[in-house]
């Protein structure tokens, strides 16, 4: 898999416990931490698909602990040497634990994979604002999910 220029995957650690297992996310010593600005999670069920979605400030930092979720990313930056490609990925706690980071700029949409809970988290370097976010329905960016 070819990620877009800027993006990054970093493999987490799990740390097995027979009492429940201890599943690491960001920390302030990891290379591509900058800042914090909020934490959030969100769901998504088997099958439905949220985005598209741009941010012009904030960097994504996505964490999926629980089921598993498929997530699609588009370079519409003029400027990129991935400039018009599209790189996916599915993240899972099972599977593939890892954080993906997404840098400004970059179109993000993502789809439900597992029958059961789909969990992601964000652990952005700023706050969320409205403003600085754009939003475009699916059939605007071409991909066949």
């Amino acid at each position: 898999m070819d990620l877009l220029q800027g993006v990054i995957l970093s493999p987490l650690k799990i740390i097995q416990h027979p009492k429940g297992n201890v599943l690491h996310a960001l920390k302030q010593s990891d290379s591509n931490f900058h800042t914090f600005g909020e934490a959030y999670f969100s769901t998504i069920a088997k099958g439905e698909i949220k985005g598209w979605k741009k941010h012009r400030l904030m960097t994504l930092n996505l964490i999926v602990p629980v089921g598993a979720i498929k997530f699609v990313l588009f370079d519409g930056r003029d400027e990129s040497s991935t400039s018009n490609q599209f790189s996916e990925i599915i993240l899972s706690a099972t599977d593939n634990y890892c954080r993906l980071t997404v840098p400004p700029l970059v179109w993000v949409a993502f789809q439900g994979v597992d029958d059961q809970l789909n969990l992601l988290l964000n652990i952005a370097n700023i706050e969320h604002n409205p403003q600085e976010a754009d939003n475009r329905p699916l059939e605007q960016i071409v991909y066949k999910w």
